[in-house]
């Protein structure tokens, strides 16, 4: 059962994609495994899987051929790797990605109550606007920040405060909703206030350890907590 969370007074909300957004570890790991396969390497679980994604696809792929029994030597060796693992996930992208639930309908409403929207995630940005796309909800979002967008990747501060700065809303004032300890610790670098949702890739992590501002079941509590604070402020 989530906690409660008390609401929050802000202007803004960033979102992450995978795992709060979209369920789209279907597509990466089919991905994942059709590349293992391409190197007569066995298949990963999908729980696996799960449990790797949140710190961009380099990462991912890493950890998935050292887990696999082929662990990388740098990133010389891993950048050819990396290219066949995105056209392989290109030609996924889409075919099994689901909405969470509850998540356009509440997105309509924070746009409804006047909050600016973003999405905020550490994929590589040449999926992100397609994933939006293919799922319906590209044109509820006013910013989108992609993996090679800032400066650094979360849990760096870096994509949130580029966020805050294309919304032109105070860190503090933008909240981040996330499923992961680089959400919420790039949240805490950034000044923002952080939700975190229990049903994503937390990279095994309890959600209850991440250490955010509170945990929502879903998006709906969310829009619940921005709308009636856009409501009641003066």
């Amino acid at each position: 059962m989530a906690e409660t969370a008390a609401a929050l007074d802000v202007d803004a909300v960033a979102f992450d994609l995978d795992g709060t957004l979209l369920d789209t570890i279907h597509d990466l790991a089919a991905a994942v495994n059709r590349l293992l396969a391409e190197r007569g390497l066995g298949a990963l679980p999908k729980a696996t899987i799960r449990d790797l994604v949140g710190k961009g696809m380099a990462n991912l792929l890493t950890r998935a051929l050292a887990k696999a029994g082929a662990p990388v030597g740098g990133a010389a060796e891993l950048a050819p790797i990396l290219a066949r693992y995105q056209e392989i996930y290109g030609a996924l992208l889409g075919s099994e990605t689901r909405l969470f639930p509850d998540v356009e309908e509440s997105l309509a409403r924070m746009r409804g109550a006047g909050v600016g929207l973003a999405v905020v995630t550490n994929k590589a940005s040449r999926f992100v606007r397609p994933h939006l796309a293919c799922a319906g909800i590209e044109s509820y979002f006013d910013v989108v920040i992609g993996g090679e967008d800032a400066p650094a990747k979360k849990p760096d501060p870096a994509p949130l405060l580029l966020a805050a700065a294309r919304l032109g809303v105070r860190p503090a004032r933008l909240l981040m909703v996330g499923d992961s300890g680089n959400d919420v610790d790039a949240a805490r670098a950034a000044g923002c206030p952080v939700l975190v949702v229990p049903y994503g890739y937390s990279e095994g992590m309890p959600v209850q350890a991440l250490g955010g501002d509170g945990i929502v079941d879903s998006l709906a509590a969310v829009a619940d907590r921005v709308r009636r604070v856009n409501e009641t402020a003066p």
